[in-house]
């Protein structure tokens, strides 16, 4: 009913915990679990009208789990401890080198105890129903989906590395401080990191003044120390051995990884690995930025000009037009549906290797990330232009 992660094959419990059993596998420092198959999803569907999403997400979420997988699950945490645990998708269409699902399905962090750990099961089942997971796949075709337990990670630093396709490209890293949703959502701007094959370290340290943290079996937002908001969360050997292990990782997976990571008492953890579905444009080292212009992180190549609309949240939706330009906070993932209308993308924190700009390499559309106080000085309705590439966002006023 249920499978180790160190048993686990992407055949039968999804790409992202295939994966990682793999890496297990192989000896890398992966957190134990298991998984619970696509078979018990199968099961829990049994019956279910699936031509009503919202009906059926209701029914996923309130209907109690077979006494067997309840029971499988109960002896899976009483093996790991009983410790909290993170609970995450592992949908058959997530993770592939054709499609990341970047955050479009769910992840419960911190769940503790069987009623916890299996509410957080069933809600993974359901959010393959959800708007946005629907408007991102974009096809009528329904996905399998398996759900990963693993141990929680209580990270001191965590953040996302891309590695390179070849041996003698560059690792990219981006880190803040506390648990990964605040790099992966973008809802900070995180420390940049890029090792070269030879060793070397370039970095660009950014203020990051907000973390993310477990209290009990809650995740609490908190403020990070003024005195630790612009020190590197990375030394330069860690920063190198971070790029080791990613690309050891690489050479077991076969091909360059967008991984997800944690340092917790002095030790890494790897927490996903799935294939780069779409690599972020280079460094706009050097780039000079004009009078009256803005400049960013360059998040996907492209330009575009189009209407600037300010998204502050899902209480502006409705105000965006198919070829509008979002200019935001960060995007959620459950921002998508916006993505597959808007020209380009604009937001005040995050990185190139959050999962708004994932989305919008994908997508192909323009992504500038990090640009402080963008919705106030990008004023609304106005029309601007996006460069992906440079970082640059032009008013329409001060292009000349």
């Amino acid at each position: 009913m249920i499978v180790p992660l160190t048993d686990a094959v992407a055949k039968t419990s999804g790409g992202k915990a295939g994966a990682l059993g793999v890496l297990l596998r192989a000896g890398l420092p992966v957190p134990d679990g298991f998984a619970v198959p696509f078979s018990a999803y199968r099961e829990a569907i049994r019956g279910l009208d699936l031509t009503t999403p919202d009906a059926l997400r209701q029914a996923i979420e309130s209907r109690p789990l077979d006494a067997g997988l309840l029971a499988a699950i109960t002896v899976g945490l009483e093996a790991l401890g009983h410790p909290p645990v993170a609970v995450r998708s592992s949908a058959a269409d997530e993770d592939t080198a054709r499609a990341s699902a970047a955050g479009q399905y769910e992840t419960v962090l911190a769940a503790h105890g069987v009623d916890e750990v299996t509410g957080a099961v069933r809600a993974c089942w359901a959010s393959l129903y959800s708007s946005r997971a629907i408007e991102y796949r974009h096809t009528a075709d329904l996905p399998k989906m398996a759900v990963l337990v693993q141990r929680h990670v209580d990270a001191e630093v965590s953040g996302v590395m891309f590695t390179p396709p070849d041996p003698g490209g560059v690792t990219e890293i981006e880190a803040s401080w506390g648990l990964g949703p605040s790099v992966v959502g973008g809802t900070v701007t995180p420390d940049v990191f890029r090792v070269n094959s030879d060793g070397s370290v370039k970095r660009t340290i950014s203020d990051k003044r907000t973390r993310l943290d477990r209290h009990g079996t809650q995740l609490v937002t908190r403020d990070v120390p003024p005195d630790s908001q612009n020190q590197p969360t990375l030394d330069d050997p860690a920063t190198i051995g971070l790029a080791r292990l990613g690309q050891k990782a690489a050479e077991v997976l076969g091909g360059a990884l967008d991984v997800e990571w944690a340092i917790a008492d002095g030790r890494v953890w790897l927490l996903q690995a799935r294939p780069v579905t779409a690599a972020p444009p280079p460094p706009a080292d050097g780039v000079a930025t004009p009078p009256g212009a803005l400049a960013g992180t360059p998040g996907s190549q492209g330009t575009m000009t189009g209407t600037a609309r300010i998204v502050l949240g899902p209480g502006d939706f409705a105000h965006v037009r198919p070829g509008d330009i979002l200019v935001c906070p960060y995007t959620d993932p459950g921002w998508t549906p916006l993505l597959r209308i808007a020209t380009g993308v604009v937001t005040e924190t995050g990185g190139v290797l959050s999962h708004a700009a994932i989305v919008a390499r994908e997508l192909r559309i323009p992504a500038v990330l990090g640009i402080p106080n963008a919705t106030r000085r990008i004023p609304n309705a106005t029309t601007i232009t996006v460069d992906g590439a440079t970082g640059i966002v032009t008013t329409a006023d001060r292009k000349n």
